[in-house]
């Protein structure tokens, strides 16, 4: 009977809850959307035309910079294929010349694996109890390839017989990456990179693939060795804007003027104009009381501009983050690259060479050396909440300075994310999509 009364006590709890909304004090804190719009507004998208893009991209072992001449439609967009080089391996000579010397741990095999997996598949990378992950397939495959000791070892526990990973970054669940780098380790010497490859690719094909294994030096750790991760996030833009668009008079399909704008919700014009590179229009806020509910794809990169190149503070656009981590050098990270564009995506008929209607998205993409948990997915939600509320360029540099999380957008939905690939060697900004 207590029971009862605690759960409908917590019921009612939950019912009278008041959510609080952060206070921002600048002009445009009127047409900024709350929480629960900034969501609502993220995942009111065909992000299945996003997964199937994704998709096919893993199961045809497509690269992004290939496959953006679908993207872009632009050869001028596109950029040389960004290959991964083998890490430490000038040091693979120097790991076998020490054999005889060393013992131990030191006399181990380690294997870099390079792995391609479709996000929506599975229920992130890290490993779970009861859930479909990437590091618990990847685990399973490998686990015949552990030495005797260890296996002995782990059946004496009642353990699965399983080897243990190392991965430069986990994934969230709904996360897609088409260069993931992992590594494990083995005292067995007659373990072949291929014999890895071939175990990994059965386990679930069509959905996780091997893109290469080979042995690297010793040392090679592949997220303490990195030096820059590279992800790109794809938003679909709905038709919604269009139709406003034509509404209003707009020359250009889908295009406006910051300009323009201000001037229409102030009442002094009935039509929006047109600037190039400026993309989908807002809607009436000052006159009406209404927010936006669409942005401009220029203001976005506009916004994204002043955090390249800087040593920042993201702990605001990060997300649960244990305490230690929350202050200090470790939430520091510096973005190398960082821009926005406009594209359409290609639907299936298109990639058989059958034509069809193409999906309009925003691109984000982000080089850095290193990223917060889910601050991708934060940034990009606040990037569009912000350029939709019309806020000034250095918008997100004073978001740093914040003391509550709110004070950023909620995480936009993990289908759009993907991570392309990991960098061992220093960053070179030609091999970006987006220039």
């Amino acid at each position: 009977m207590m029971m009862m009364d605690h759960d409908n006590q917590t019921k009612e709890n939950k019912k009278n809850k008041v959510h609080l909304h952060y206070n921002h004090t600048d002009f445009c804190n009127s047409s900024r959307w709350t929480a629960r719009e900034c969501y609502d507004f993220m995942y009111e998208r065909p992000w299945q035309q996003v997964n199937d893009f994704y998709s096919r991209l893993v199961i045809g072992g497509l690269s992004l910079s290939l496959s953006s001449s679908l993207l872009f439609q632009d050869e001028k967009v596109l950029s040389c294929v960004n290959e991964i080089t083998e890490a430490c391996e000038e040091n693979e000579l120097v790991g076998v010349s020490m054999k005889g010397r060393r013992t131990g741990r030191w006399d181990r095999v380690t294997f870099k694996i390079l792995l391609s997996y479709h996000g929506n598949s599975f229920d992130g990378w890290q490993k779970q109890p009861g859930l479909n992950t990437v590091q618990g397939i990847v685990e399973r495959s490998v686990g015949s390839f552990v030495d005797e000791k260890k296996a002995q070892k782990l059946k004496d526990l009642g353990l699965p017989l399983e080897g243990c990973t190392v991965v430069a970054g986990r994934t969230d669940k709904g996360v897609t990456a088409l260069k993931q780098v992992c590594s494990f380790y083995t005292w067995r010497k007659d373990v072949k990179a291929q014999d890895v490859e071939d175990s990994i690719n059965e386990a679930a094909p069509g959905k996780l693939r091997v893109i290469s294994a080979s042995k690297v030096s010793r040392d090679f750790h592949p997220n303490f060795s990195a030096k820059w991760r590279h992800y790109f996030y794809i938003f679909p833009l709905n038709d919604e804007g269009e139709e406003l668009c034509s509404e209003l008079g707009v020359e250009d399909e889908n295009r406006c003027s910051k300009e323009k704008y201000r001037e229409w919700i102030n009442g002094s014009v009935t039509h929006l104009g047109e600037e190039k590179g400026e993309y989908l229009e807002y809607d009436d806020t000052a006159a009406s009381g209404k927010k936006p509910r669409t942005f401009s794809i220029h203001k976005v990169n506009q916004l994204l501009l002043p955090l390249q190149g800087r040593s920042l503070s993201y702990k605001m656009f990060a997300r649960d983050t244990k305490a230690s981590r929350s202050t200090g050098p470790p939430t520091e990270c510096i973005i190398y690259h960082a821009r926005a564009a406009e594209a359409s995506l290609p639907c299936d008929n298109e990639v058989c060479g059958k034509g069809g209607k193409r999906l309009k998205v925003m691109c984000v993409e982000l080089v850095a050396n290193r990223f917060l948990r889910r601050m991708v997915r934060v940034l990009v939600a606040t990037l569009i909440r912000e350029a939709a509320a019309g806020a000034d360029n250095d918008a997100l540099l004073k978001l740093m300075d914040a003391t509550c999380r709110r004070a950023t957008a909620p995480p936009a939905p993990p289908d759009g994310l993907c991570l392309v690939d990991v960098g061992y060697k220093e960053f070179n900004p030609e091999n970006c999509i987006i220039p």
